[in-house]
């Protein structure tokens, strides 16, 4: 599933083309991905100019709000969705559930599995959309530090690791970022999350911050679907530690790398290494 990464590398790719451009046309081709897509979106995209593109977790969020009429496109890729700019002349495939289109460009969403999202918020205040508004803190803000994850973490009983994916406490860290981060701090997965030290929190923040950065530079992870809007693939999976290794040699220690489940997911850890 594209995570906080993932929609950050396509935002970026997007910034050169889009920002400034007029909407000339919008193309819907389903009625329903994860949620209904709304009656009449084309003809309420259509004259409109996308201002700005920002994210919101793995929320990627084109502002057309400065016209009369105008608000916030709102995108989510679920599970396998991909953002491609194509040429105007290119035919739409199987999969190809919607076009934006501009001039001299095509800005296509494909979702195979259909778990995205296409959504519209009229006005500025994009924000106060129910979708949003209960997102947790973002890992990559000024806000986010060890001192604001060990007071948040306080009577939580519950590993860390599936905490960590929790949306609704900070967004955008999936299976594969909570493991390498959880790794790089020397902390286990099992452990409860009101059982690890301030001083170890700051480690982790550090290691969430770096990880998720670093996995911005690689285009991110290429582990199913996901690719870049110019059909590029991340790489971020290739220097994984842990993630997706099991029974390979710890880096560190050279020990095998266990997998178990937590919360329905794989969770890959050294047990030597992570205490």
């Amino acid at each position: 599933m594209p995570e906080l990464p993932e929609v950050e590398v396509s935002r970026l790719g997007l910034l050169p083309f889009l920002p400034g451009q007029a909407i000339v046309g919008a193309i819907v081709r389903t009625p329903k991905l994860r949620h209904e897509i709304p009656l009449g979106l084309a003809s309420r995209l259509t004259g409109l100019r996308v201002d700005a593109i920002a994210r919101r977790g793995k929320y990627l969020l084109l502002d057309c709000a400065s016209a009369r009429g105008g608000g916030w496109l709102l995108l989510h890729l679920g599970m396998s969705g991909s953002l491609r700019l194509v040429p105007p002349d290119t035919p739409a495939q199987k999969h190809d559930h919607f076009d934006l289109l501009f001039s001299r460009t095509v800005l296509r969403l494909r979702d195979p599995r259909r778990f995205g999202a296409l959504l519209w918020h009229e006005g500025a205040d994009v924000d106060r959309h129910p979708l949003l508004a209960a997102l947790g803190i973002e890992p990559l803000s000024d806000a986010f530090d060890g001192d604001w994850l060990h007071a948040a973490t306080r009577g939580r009983r519950v590993p860390v690791k599936p905490l960590l994916m929790d949306s609704r406490l900070v967004v955008g860290i999936g299976n594969i970022y909570a493991a390498e981060s959880l790794f790089h701090a020397g902390i286990s997965p099992l452990r409860a999350s009101d059982r690890i030290s301030q001083r170890r929190y700051r480690l982790l923040a550090d290691s969430i911050r770096s990880t998720l950065e670093a996995s911005i530079a690689a285009g991110g992870s290429s582990v199913r679907d996901y690719v870049h809007s110019d059909g590029g693939a991340g790489s971020f999976q290739l220097s994984c530690a842990v993630y997706d290794r099991r029974g390979e040699p710890c880096p560190s220690c050279l020990r095998p790398v266990r997998a178990i489940r937590q919360a329905g997911r794989s969770t890959f850890y050294c047990p030597a290494c992570q205490r």
